[in-house]
């Protein structure tokens, strides 16, 4: 017995593209390893210094949450193996699907451009897929990727890229960006109370522990 069987399943983090109407996944974008590291900041949305002493606890809004994570890509093992797509494309295929996220198609362009080219007065942006970073059950949440950057480290024969890092810099949308009734909205709600449970969760101490009887 090797002991790998009774090893814990590892889940993947990533990204899933959801068409914005239907909520039906466009395509699902897993981490090939996850980043060792997440870096999350929350910036307060409270009244500003300016605002009336009675205003001075108040918040407007939910917290703008930003994340960052560093992926790694590495086709070594499919290379040993044959895998056909990772010979003759390296790390391209990959790559193409995470700036997808932030690039319009070719199709809508031409749209636009032929639009444009009748003498359409309003041209309507295309709406992208909604981008939805899942990190484990605890943490799925509606986003808008906001920075992408692609180190490429190694490449083959045919300069195609086999190691790689991205880069990705997230903003999580909430309600303040899209509204209650948009399917964003509705997930980033339900990634609150979900955050209000855990929240719920922690132990605290008396105040004791940090040497007070009270407080006033």
């Amino acid at each position: 017995m090797t002991g790998l069987a009774t090893s814990p399943r590892v889940l993947k983090g990533g990204l899933v593209l959801l068409d914005p109407a239907t909520g039906v996944p466009v395509q699902v974008i897993t981490f090939q390893y996850n980043p060792d590291m997440l870096t999350r900041s929350l910036q307060v949305q409270g009244m500003g210094d300016a605002a009336d002493r009675t205003e001075a606890l108040r918040l407007k809004g939910p917290a703008v949450e930003t994340i960052r994570v560093e992926a790694e890509l590495d086709l070594t093992d499919a290379l040993e193996t044959g895998d056909a797509v990772a010979l003759a494309s390296g790390l391209h295929p990959q790559l193409a699907a995470l700036e997808a996220m932030i690039q319009p198609t070719s199709r809508t362009l031409q749209t636009n451009d032929d639009l444009a080219r009748i003498g359409t007065l309003e041209i309507v942006p295309a709406e992208a897929p909604l981008a939805v970073f899942v990190w484990g059950r605890g943490r799925v949440v509606p986003v808008r990727v906001t920075e992408f950057s692609v180190t490429e480290e190694a490449f083959d024969t045919a300069l195609n890229p086999i190691r790689a890092k991205a880069t990705l810099g997230l903003r999580v949308l909430t309600i303040n960006d899209v509204g209650f009734g948009h399917r964003a909205g509705m997930l980033f709600m339900a990634h609150l109370r979900a955050r209000e449970q855990q929240a719920g969760l922690a132990r605290t101490g008396g105040l004791g522990a940090m040497g007070v009887e009270g407080l006033l």
